[in-house]
């Protein structure tokens, strides 16, 4: 149930600045096309019968594109925002709509105006930046009142680290992490900080939003989500995804 996205915001490493560049799923047109119908699912699923057309959106981690794109079709202004200039540059160079707009940028510390957005769309970024808090205080500081983030957010209770297919890495200390990781030779150190469960949602209610957890909605029901249907067989145990699936996807509600 992992759904890897974009690295965005004040990183922690140089090489983040390229993600896309040692990334290839950020140049696969299908996936990321399919993942850009799942947000729009699940955020027309939560605004019910308002029309998706009135709000504007920002996507903290657009990357390469292929998402933002898609959600131009049925947002109204559509802005994508990575600290990849490589990836903008593609981004710029082959979405070209009158409502969709992309630039680099720190989500740490971005130039809109308070309460700008209706929605800010992101996804597998937290665990990249110096500091997660902040993330989502910038986030509430740009959403105008009862605007909501959708969040879907790597999860550290799931026992496979996604980034380096290690088993048991985010549930070690990280002094621990850094020895582990440069032993198995897939980097110098660890850079990523996933948080579990409670540590998300206590962040995130820290910060002032009110949070919706829609990962055992999705398993119940994930045809409407545009998930594969073989996720339904999940059902039974969609109360533990709550809070042990390897992505977490929330609606944070300001």
């Amino acid at each position: 149930m992992l759904e890897y996205d974009s690295i965005m915001g004040k990183v922690l490493h140089k090489d983040e600045t390229e993600f896309a560049a040692t990334w290839p799923e950020m140049y696969n047109k299908k996936s990321r096309e399919q993942k850009g119908l799942r947000i729009i699912a699940t955020l027309a699923n939560y605004f019910k019968t308002e029309k998706l057309k009135d709000l504007n959106l920002l996507d903290m981690g657009g990357s390469t594109g292929i998402i933002d794109n898609v959600l131009a079709t049925k947002f109204g202004d559509v802005m994508g925002v990575d600290i990849d200039k490589t990836a903008i540059n593609f981004a710029q160079k082959h979405f070209k709509r009158k409502n969709l707009t992309f630039k680099t940028g720190d989500a740490l510390n971005l130039s809109f105006k308070d309460k700008s957005f209706d929605v800010v769309v992101c996804t597998h970024v937290y665990e990249h930046v110096i500091n997660a808090e902040k993330l989502f205080s910038e986030i509430y500081r740009l959403l105008k009142p009862r605007g909501v983030c959708y969040l879907a957010a790597i999860n550290s209770w799931w026992p496979i680290e996604p980034h380096y297919d290690l088993p048991f890495l985010a549930w070690l200390p990280k002094s621990l992490g850094h020895v582990y990781i440069r032993i198995t030779g897939k980097a110098q150190k660890y850079y990523e900080t996933p948080l579990n469960y409670w540590q998300l949602r206590r962040m995130v209610y820290d910060v002032g939003f009110r949070m919706y957890d829609n990962t055992a909605k999705i398993i119940k029901d994930p045809v409407k989500y545009g998930y594969p249907k073989s996720w339904k067989w999940l059902s039974p145990i969609a109360g533990l995804a709550t809070y042990l699936s390897p992505t977490l996807f929330w609606i944070l509600e300001k």
